[in-house]
């Protein structure tokens, strides 16, 4: 039997559906690969023998036509959704033993349409991180490798979901964006990665991060794969009061390559200095195949794009230090195991043992902008400015239906590499995508070719609020011509 692990999404369903193979031999491929390449470490938890058994089911429900939509498909979770009955861990020390007694919405829309779990994917510790070197359970690798054969970092936070689609260890992935944790991963894997609108996607059983940044989507193969999947997990959910009440258009059902009317912005503001040729080139690329699509391209200024690394990160440490107060070492998590500490002395021996460095250092930092006396300096401030921010998107979108730009300022990197970089240069591989989670605007990353090392490259389109059908199309143009 061929690589069925090498399929996508849309040529997964056909095949099943056609009976060209079976669930349970699908799964058994992909539990197969997985094995053989535990060395990426793209899975913190296994769910094998629960797979084959929803394998087994999905095979009934084929031979009965009673499908759902996504019956039969192995896909990966990534480890902050929670799960019933299976561990869940947010890649962290504090909850390495946690297994939730309930299904996060986006999870159970899955399982609802049939959809059969492999796992849970690695990632930066509660999110925090665009490297995935911050786990407690340790990096994962990029299934790419540099020219001298060094490891590349897969990005983060939800690299351990991007190497898994990379790798074929499963069929399309879950991941959380909350300052570009889809969209740069997907970028360093040759991936789709889709940040949907805030508010599109339920954050219930989501474990929190940043709560007014934090938005679940879907890394895939294809656009045709994300739109599908981001489809299923969309919607209004009463669970969340940030979820927002708007009908899901059928996305892959809607898709259209043809741009012909379409304005598409280019920010001056994008252009930073240091930028590499090659993302300068693949950015040209992009602009000169929408064109040939019909495109019109518009020069657009973003003026306040440059204040929003500064501002993410004032509000977001502000917000985990706030979420990550829960886990005192009192009601669940880790505890500390010495004898008679008083609560206080329970407390800071929890969360210092508990809490990677990274973590601490951003609850720290959170913790001090939220302090009296520091509150207007940095943390009102910093929401100011994100008014403008989303202003200035707000402004663009009068003008144009979609912005084009690159989705990091340089390549993967080497683990090696890392070690050179200050922690300011790792923040700063954040610098465009942050700004569309300030704005709460969908945001998508597409291959759109390969450096002169040959590694991917990826161009990011952001389209208005609840607008993700724009962003789709332009990507899938962009897709098509590669």
């Amino acid at each position: 039997m061929s690589d069925l692990t090498t399929l996508n999404l849309q040529q997964t369903i056909s095949g099943l559906q056609n009976k060209q193979f079976t669930a349970s031999e699908l799964v058994q491929q992909y539990i197969n690969n997985i094995n053989k390449n535990q060395h990426l470490n793209a899975y913190i938890t296994t769910n094998f023998d629960s797979a084959l058994q929803q394998a087994k089911i999905a095979d009934n429900n084929i031979a009965n036509n009673k499908s759902r939509r996504l019956e039969g498909i192995p896909v990966a979770i990534k480890d902050l959704f929670c799960t019933k009955n299976l561990r869940t861990t947010c890649a962290s020390k504090m909850l390495e033993n946690f297994i939730p007694p309930y299904e996060s919405t986006v999870t159970q829309k899955l399982l609802d349409e049939g959809a059969i779990f492999l796992g849970k994917t690695n990632m930066d510790e509660f999110a925090m991180g665009s490297t995935n070197t911050t786990s407690y359970f340790g990096k994962v690798i990029s299934p790419y490798r540099s020219k001298n054969g060094s490891d590349l970092t897969p990005g983060g936070s939800s690299g351990g979901s991007a190497c898994a689609v990379a790798a074929n260890l499963c069929v399309f992935a879950t991941g959380s964006d909350t300052g570009g944790s889809i969209r740069q991963p997907a970028s360093f894997t040759n991936t789709v990665g889709i940040k949907p609108t805030y508010g599109r996607s339920s954050r219930y059983g989501m474990i929190a991060f940043a709560s007014s940044l934090d938005q679940a989507g879907i890394i895939a193969k294809t656009v045709f794969d994300a739109a599908f999947a981001q489809t299923i997990i969309s919607g209004y959910d009463n669970q969340d009061s940030t979820s927002v009440d708007i009908e899901v258009p059928d996305f892959s059902k809607l898709l259209n390559s043809n741009l012909k009317g379409k304005k598409i912005g280019i920010p001056k503001e994008y252009r930073v200095d240091n930028m590499p040729t090659s993302i300068e080139k693949i950015w040209q690329k992009g602009i000169d195949l929408v064109k040939s699509q019909g495109a019109e391209i518009i020069e657009i200024s973003l003026p306040h794009t440059q204040y929003a690394a500064a501002v993410y990160y004032v509000l977001a440490p502000a917000e985990c230090s706030s979420n990550l107060a829960r886990f005192d070492g009192v009601r669940y998590g880790y505890r500390a195991d010495q004898p008679n500490l008083n609560l206080d002395d329970l407390y800071k021996q929890s969360r210092s043992q508990g809490f990677g460095d990274e973590v601490k250092k951003r609850i720290i930092v959170g913790t001090f902008a939220l302090s009296s006396g520091y509150y207007d300096a940095y943390y009102k401030k910093a929401q100011q400015v994100r008014q403008l921010i989303l202003q200035d998107f707000l402004t663009a979108f009068t003008k144009v239906d979609a912005i084009l730009t690159p989705s990091t300022p340089n390549a993967a990197f080497s683990f090696e590499e890392m070690n050179n970089f200050n922690p300011i240069q790792i923040y700063l591989n954040d610098i465009f995508t942050v700004p569309a989670n300030l704005a709460g605007l969908p945001a998508i990353s597409v291959p759109a070719g390969f450096n002169e090392d040959g590694l991917p490259l990826g161009l990011q389109i952001i389209s208005p609020h609840f607008n993700e059908q724009t962003a789709f199309d332009i990507a899938l143009a962009i897709e098509q011509q590669q």
